[in-house]
């Protein structure tokens, strides 16, 4: 059975690199990825089997096996999302036992490229300790309990992010949380070695961190051998427990999640409206513009790709006060970030509305209407934020006099935001994540050319928001009032300029592309 679906699986891969030269494209990046990933390791781990030194090599194997597991678990996650061409959902209706389920999944993530560099890797890693034999020996097994733990842990966060079986709001806050942990993880754990530390150097400060992880379930499989090759063997099968009860819990954790998503399916709730009311249509004013409004902020209030990004983002000044300090620039600056997250998001308004576009099209809503309805709908919520965490972060940190230019910094870009989108959403729609999807689940139909436009899309954003940018980054850094009230004006007026620009470009160019979009969203695959 795993040799079927193994071959399914590679045959599903031919075919899709053979009908996209770009997915080729990407695929080919990842094998030289490995490849050079396998080249530093095969060196390192020669060049540290020379240098004949445990305390180093001891440090070196256990953090960076920690960071191979971390990376695991959420580089997946963030940076190419979980890959879905074998998952459990598609084998669901296949008459497979739950542990017949768990074995293929866990070849197809051994299989992989990731898997095949990530065992490779670790087996190289056994060079490390071949001036202490017993301690290489024993790394041939720890190594193994080590990758499975990686590929059991990956697929664990998978189903627990993308919620198969689960319903759409369990779905929608284990993406959530998994998202704000990913954010925070990095200051938690730059944090922590601040803390061990002390002010001792870089080596002293690894050795405490992997004195630490070689007692947890990141670091105590990678920890075996050192013990080994020091003589410690009841260290060793302390450790060696720990690993072992690591990769059953994870396994036992995986079967129970899989038995709960298989076994019961969601149940769809019954909802009743009140008879009369209209909510947000009711209220907005009446023609195109305000029934765009309303659709569009309840979208914003609703719809959790979009609440989502609206719950992180006042986040941002707690993340930048764990790196630097309320005292620092970025904590001040953080409303930054969250204008620049905001003025993005229109990116993908036509492209979040699915085939539903088409009552859009039938509507009769001009090209115009629509655009400042979307505009209209994305400033009521984000303007107030900015404002709200400029203000926030200025009284807290104390330069509350560099206000105006914060202000003018991020309200200028997050206004030439808006006008990018009323242009960039008029002229491309990319496959999107369903509403109650994982945040990061790979979507079907996305390539390497889509995800440069973002960056295109970013760089507009940049250069049009850059005079407010540039008299804002410089009101703040010299602590000038007055230059601070002009950056707050020109990012007003020039931001509200160039919106009145994108309304009429993009009202144009939607009318005139209205119906080729919706044919690409049809076109787009399905899961």
């Amino acid at each position: 059975m795993v040799a079927t679906v193994l071959r399914l699986r590679y045959r599903i891969l031919g075919n899709t690199l053979a009908r996209s030269p770009w997915q080729l494209v990407g695929f080919c990046f990842g094998a030289l990825w490995g490849l050079s990933a396998l080249a530093l390791v095969g060196a390192g781990s020669v060049a540290l089997a020379a240098v004949h030194d445990l305390t180093l090599t001891r440090t070196i194997v256990v953090v960076a096996g920690s960071v191979l597991l971390l990376g695991w678990v959420v580089g997946p996650l963030v940076v190419a999302g979980v890959d879905t061409t074998v998952d459990a959902a598609k084998l669901a209706t296949f008459p497979l036992t739950t542990r017949q389920l768990m074995a293929v999944l866990t070849a197809t993530g051994l299989t992989g490229i990731p898997g095949i560099a990530t065992s490779l890797a670790a087996l190289l890693s056994i060079l490390m300790w071949m001036p202490w034999p017993p301690a290489a020996i024993v790394a041939v097994p720890c190594v193994l309990v080590a990758v499975l733990t990686c590929v059991v842990a990956t697929r664990l966060a998978a189903t627990l992010s993308t919620g198969l079986g689960a319903g759409r709001r369990g779905r929608e806050l284990i993406g959530t949380i998994v998202l704000a942990v990913v954010i925070f993880a990095g200051p938690i754990l730059s944090g922590a070695v601040a803390l061990v530390s002390g002010g001792r150097d870089l080596v002293a400060q690894l050795q405490q961190v992997a004195g630490i992880l070689a007692w947890t379930p990141l670091g105590a499989a990678w920890a075996v051998p050192g013990d080994v090759a020091a003589g410690e063997w009841l260290l060793a099968l302390a450790r060696l427990l720990i690993a072992l009860a690591t990769l059953g819990a994870l396994w036992v954790a995986w079967r129970a999640a899989l038995e709960r998503s298989t076994d019961a399916p969601p149940r769809r709730a019954a909802r009743t409206v009140r008879q009369g009311a209209l909510g947000l249509f009711g209220v907005m004013p009446t023609g195109g513009v305000g029934a765009t409004w309303a659709r569009s902020l309840r979208g914003w209030l609703r719809d959790p790709r979009y609440v989502r990004q609206l719950i992180l983002v006042p986040l941002f000044p707690i993340l930048f006060a764990f790196t630097g300090g309320i005292d620092g620039f970025l904590f001040p600056a953080s409303a930054l970030l969250v204008a620049f997250v905001l003025c993005i998001a229109g990116y993908s308004d036509i492209s979040y509305d699915g085939t539903a576009f088409a009552s859009v099209l039938a509507s009769g809503v001009r090209g115009r209407q629509d655009r400042l309805g979307r505009v209209l709908g994305a400033a009521t919520v984000g303007v107030p934020l900015v404002i709200v965490v400029a203000v926030v972060t200025a009284i807290v940190s104390g330069r509350a006099a560099q206000l105006p230019g914060i202000l003018g910094a991020s309200l200028g870009l997050l206004l030439a935001g808006h006008a990018v989108s009323s242009v960039s959403s008029a002229l491309l729609v990319t496959p999107v994540a369903a509403p109650g999807d994982s945040p990061f689940k790979t979507v079907p139909g996305q390539t390497f050319l889509s995800g440069l436009m973002v960056f295109v899309v970013m760089g507009a954003c940049g250069l049009l928001a850059l005079p407010a940018l540039v008299l804002g980054i410089t009101a703040m850094s010299t602590a000038s009032a007055t230059l601070g009230a002009v950056a707050l004006l020109v990012g007003l007026v020039v931001g509200i300029a160039e919106i009145a620009a994108g309304i009429v470009v993009g009202g144009r160019t939607l009318d005139r592309t209205g119906p080729d979009l919706l044919l690409r969203i049809k076109a787009f695959p399905t899961t």
